[in-house]
C-alpha cells in the first residue's frame, strides 16, 4: 500500500453531500479512506447536503442560482442545473490549485477528463452505475439508436480515464467496453456497529409489532429498479403462509411514505406492513437487528446495491433476486437467490421464516463473507493500492501553476 503523505487529491461528487444514500455513503467511505491514508482532500460537490468532519478534508460546494433544496436519485433537470455550475467550479479549482490527481464520480468523470488534460492532473473514473443503463429508464433515451450512442460515450470515458474503479457488479462491462482500461472493482465496507438489545426492543415498540412476530426488513431507496412492485405484491402470498410477518420497508422519500402507504392501505391496516421514511444511517444498525430475513428485490442494474454490505456484515440471511449485480457478492452459499417476479420472492421469504436452521446457516456464510473481505482494513488498503498505482504508472503529472 503506498501512502503518499500530503498529497492532494479533488474529489468531486454530483451529489447532494451528505445524504443517507447509496452514492453519498460510498463516497464518505472514500473520504475517510483517504483521510487515514494522510491525503489532504478538496472535496467539491452540490451545494446541498450537510459536511462531516473528516481530517484533512475540506469542502468546495458549486453554486445554487436556482437555490434548489432536493435532488433525486438518478437523472433529472435539477442534477443537470447543479452539474452545469460544478464543472465551472471544477475548472476554477483546478487553475488555482495543484492537485495529486482527480477523483470523480459518475458524471463528473466526462468534464474531469478533459480538465485533466489541459491541467496535466490524472483522473480517477469511479463508476458507481453505468451511463445507458441508468438513462434507459427514461424514455427520451430509451431506443436503440439513442443507446448506442451513449454506450460509445461510456467506452469513449473509459478509455480516457487513468484509472477506473467500480462498484461490484460493473468490472465485466467496463472489460467488455474497454478491455485496456486499468480496472479496480471496490466492495465497501461494511462498517456499521451493532445495535444494542435496549435499542431493538425500543424499535419494535415504536413500530408497534408484537413480540414474536417475524419481521422481513428492506432498507434502500423507493427507486422503480429497486424492484419493490414485486415485494409489495409478495406480501399477501407471504402473509398467506406465515400469518405474522411484518414487512418493515426503510427509505422512503419524506414526501413519499404517506403515498406509499396510501397505495397498499390494505396492506397498513391488517398490520402487515410498516413504511418508514429515510433513516440516518446511525439508525439502521436498530432495524438490521429486528429483522428475521432481508431482501434486495432489485429487478434490474449493473451494480451491486450497498444495503448488501450492510446485509452481509449483520450476519442477517438474505433474500435476493438472482441478478449479476447481486451474484457479484452472492452465492447459493450465502444467500437464498429467487426469480424478479413477485411468487419467486414469497417462496424464498415463506422458506427462510420456516427454516431457521438454513437461515441461520446463510447468515453465518454472509458474516464470514464481510469478515473476509469487507473490513475496514481491506477497504482503505485497496484506495491506497488504487492511489499508489496512479503514481506509479506515471499517471501523476507535474503542474506548474501552483496556488492556493
Amino acid at each position: 500500500m503506498n501512502v503518499l503523505s500530503g498529497s492532494r487529491v479533488l474529489v468531486v461528487a454530483p451529489q447532494p453531500f451528505y445524504e443517507d444514500r447509496g452514492t453519498p455513503i460510498a463516497v464518505c467511505q472514500l473520504l475517510q479512506a483517504l483521510s487515514q491514508l494522510a491525503y489532504e482532500v478538496d472535496v467539491l460537490t452540490y451545494p446541498i447536503g450537510r459536511s462531516i468532519e473528516i481530517p484533512r478534508v475540506r469542502y468546495f460546494r458549486s453554486l445554487n442560482p436556482l437555490r434548489l433544496r432536493q435532488v433525486p436519485v438518478g437523472f433529472s433537470l435539477r442534477k443537470l442545473a447543479l452539474d452545469t455550475t460544478l464543472v465551472a467550479e471544477m475548472a476554477r479549482r483546478l487553475s488555482t490549485r495543484a492537485y495529486f490527481c482527480i477523483h470523480a464520480l459518475e458524471e463528473a468523470a466526462f468534464p474531469a477528463v478533459v480538465l485533466g488534460r489541459r491541467f496535466g492532473v490524472p483522473v480517477i473514473y469511479d463508476m458507481q452505475s453505468s451511463l445507458p443503463e441508468q438513462l434507459a429508464r427514461l424514455f427520451a433515451f430509451r431506443g436503440a439508436t439513442m443507446q448506442r450512442a451513449l454506450c460509445r460515450i461510456e467506452r469513449w470515458l473509459l478509455q480516457q480515464a487513468d484509472s477506473v474503479v467500480s462498484s461490484s457488479g460493473l468490472a465485466a462491462r467496463v472489460r467488455a467496453m474497454a478491455p485496456a482500461a486499468r480496472l479496480r472493482e471496490w466492495e465497501y465496507s461494511g462498517t456499521l456497529p451493532a445495535a444494542s438489545p435496549g435499542e431493538t426492543a425500543a424499535l419494535r415498540r415504536d413500530l408497534g409489532i408484537p413480540a414474536g412476530r417475524p419481521v422481513v426488513l428492506y432498507s434502500g431507496t423507493f427507486e422503480p429498479y429497486q424492484g419493490l412492485p414485486a415485494l409489495f405484491a409478495a406480501i399477501p402470498q407471504v402473509r398467506a403462509e406465515v400469518p405474522g410477518a411484518v414487512f418493515v420497508l426503510v427509505g422512503a422519500p419524506d414526501s413519499g411514505g404517506t403515498a406509499v402507504e396510501r397505495g397498499h392501505v390494505e396492506l397498513v391496516r391488517e398490520g402487515a406492513l410498516r413504511v418508514i421514511k429515510r433513516q440516518p444511517r446511525e439508525r439502521i444498525p436498530a432495524f438490521l437487528a429486528l429483522a428475521d430475513v432481508v431482501v434486495s428485490p432489485r429487478a434490474y442494474g449493473d451494480n451491486l446495491p450497498l444495503k448488501i454490505f450492510d446485509y452481509l456484515a449483520a450476519g442477517k440471511p438474505i433474500v435476493a433476486t438472482d441478478i449479476p449485480a447481486h451474484r457479484s457478492a452472492l452465492t447459493e452459499e450465502n444467500a437464498l437467490l429467487t426469480g424478479t417476479e413477485a411468487p419467486d420472492l414469497a417462496r424464498g421469504i415463506v422458506r427462510l421464516l420456516r427454516d431457521p436452521e438454513l437461515a441461520g446457516r446463510l447468515a453465518a456464510a454472509g458474516r464470514a463473507y464481510a469478515e473476509e473481505k469487507l473490513g475496514w482494513f481491506s477497504f482503505v488498503r485497496s484506495v491506497g493500492d488504487l492511489y499508489g498505482e496512479i503514481h506509479d504508472g506515471n499517471g501523476h503529472r507535474e503542474r506548474s501553476n501552483g496556488g492556493s
